[in-house]
């Protein structure tokens, strides 16, 4: 069954926003949302972003390997929907299924 991306874009911005509450991030968190310049992600940001999401996906999505194929331009315009593409894609490779093999909570 094929990744749910929808669900994916739930937890990855459940996600975020737990990492950003501190900050005062409001409104929606679209596949359109930036973590550039609409989240202001700092570097420790992105360690707690990588760090989560090896908690909730397991070693199906790997984040660090994600980002190191990426050149800097693509990193500084890297989008939520692109995460989202990118972790739908991992699961559907892995043959895991939305939400299935849950290893931890999404926040």
């Amino acid at each position: 069954m094929p990744a749910d991306e929808a669900a994916i874009l739930t937890e990855v911005a459940q996600i975020l926003y737990a990492i950003r509450d501190d900050s005062g991030v409001g409104g929606e968190i679209t596949m359109s949302t930036t973590f550039a310049d609409d989240l202001e992600l700092e570097s420790i940001d992105v360690v707690s972003l990588a760090g989560r999401l090896q908690v909730r996906y397991g070693d199906a999505v790997n984040f660090a390997q994600f980002i190191a194929g990426l050149d800097l331009e693509a990193v500084r315009e890297l989008s939520v929907g692109r995460l989202v593409e990118h972790i739908a894609a991992a699961l559907d490779e892995a043959g895991v299924g939305a939400g299935a093999g849950k290893v931890g909570t999404p926040a």
